[in-house]
């Protein structure tokens, strides 16, 4: 299992708060937002149990899935719903940066 997946854990449970706090602006964006998170955990889990070809499309799936969050986040932002953590953004990267490193 990468080591990245208890960050992506963490960051479901950043997404379901900041998801709670946008929800009054947009119920949409905010299920997207959670969407996307519970995606990541859940594809890197995956990708660590086959093999080849298998393990790099669920990590390429997780890795769209931690861009997708990174989107919702910008959009959050640009819309004035709520205020991102630095944190967040952090291990959000980190996540991201882990993914492309495994997929090339």
């Amino acid at each position: 299992m990468l080591r990245i997946y208890t960050d992506a854990v963490e960051l479901v449970r950043a997404a379901a708060q900041l998801g709670e706090a946008v929800r009054t602006r947009s119920a949409e964006l905010a299920r997207q937002l959670e969407r996307a998170a519970i995606s990541v955990p859940l594809n890197v889990a995956e990708g660590a149990g086959v093999r080849g070809g298998h393990r790099r499309a669920r990590n390429l799936t997780a890795l769209g899935s931690a861009r997708e969050v990174s989107a919702c986040l910008d959009v959050i932002e640009a819309l004035g719903a709520a205020r991102v953590d630095g944190a967040m953004r952090a291990r959000l990267d980190r996540i991201i940066g882990t993914l492309v490193r495994c997929t090339r």
